[in-house]
C-alpha cells in the first residue's frame, strides 16, 4: 500500500503544482518548453530522492528548490555560451578587420611591380655584360640606339641586335606576365 500511496501523492503534488513550477521557472528560463523540462528533471530528481527526505519535509517547497538550482544552472550555462559566442564573433571580427586593413594597405601596383622588377633584374643577370649594358642604357637611361653605339663605339645595328636578344631572354622569363605588360609595350619594343 505504501507504494501506491507514494505514487498517489506524487501524482497530487505534479497535478496541483505543475502550472506554478513551470511559470516558475519560465520566469527565468524564459522558454517554456524549457522551463517544463526543468520542471520534469526536478520532480524525477525529488522521486529519486524521497527516501532521504524527512518525514516533515515541504516537499512543494523542496522542489522548488531543485527547480531553482536547475534552472541557475541552465543560466549559467547559457551565459557561458553566449560569453563563448561572443568571444568567437570577437575574434571573427578580429581576423575581418585585419583583412579589411592589410587590404585597404595592399598596394598592387607596387607589389607587382616589384615582383615584376625582381624578375626583370633576375632575367637581365642572366644576360652577358655587353648585352645589359645596352639594354640598360636604352630601356632604364632611355638612350637612342645612335647614343648608345656612339658611346660604346658599336655599330647601331649591333645594339639591336643585343636589345633583340635582351627582349627574348625577358619574353622567356616574364612569360606569366604578358597580359599586364601588353600595357608597357614601349619596354618591350
Amino acid at each position: 500500500m505504501k507504494g501506491r500511496s507514494e505514487i498517489y501523492s506524487f501524482n497530487q503534488l505534479f497535478t496541483d503544482n505543475k502550472s506554478r513550477f513551470v511559470h516558475f521557472a519560465n520566469t527565468y528560463v524564459s522558454d517554456n518548453m524549457v522551463a517544463e523540462d526543468i520542471v520534469i528533471e526536478s520532480l524525477m530528481y525529488y522521486w529519486e530522492n524521497r527516501e532521504k527526505l524527512a518525514p516533515d519535509s515541504n516537499v512543494p517547497a523542496y522542489v522548488l528548490t531543485v527547480i531553482k538550482h536547475k534552472c541557475l544552472n541552465y543560466l549559467h550555462r547559457l551565459r557561458t555560451r553566449e560569453e563563448i559566442v561572443e568571444y568567437l564573433k570577437d575574434c571573427d571580427t578580429w581576423e575581418l578587420n585585419l583583412r579589411i586593413a592589410t587590404l585597404e594597405a595592399c598596394d598592387p601596383e607596387k607589389l607587382f611591380s616589384d615582383e615584376l622588377q625582381s624578375l626583370v633584374d633576375e632575367a637581365l643577370e642572366t644576360l652577358p655584360e655587353q648585352t645589359r649594358d645596352i639594354f640598360v642604357r636604352s630601356r632604364y637611361h632611355n638612350q637612342s640606339h645612335k647614343e648608345i653605339a656612339a658611346a660604346l663605339g658599336i655599330s647601331t645595328k649591333t645594339v639591336e641586335f643585343h636589345i633583340s636578344k635582351a627582349l627574348k631572354v625577358l619574353r622567356v622569363a616574364l612569360k606569366d606576365y604578358f597580359p599586364f605588360l601588353a600595357f608597357f609595350s614601349n619596354f618591350f619594343c
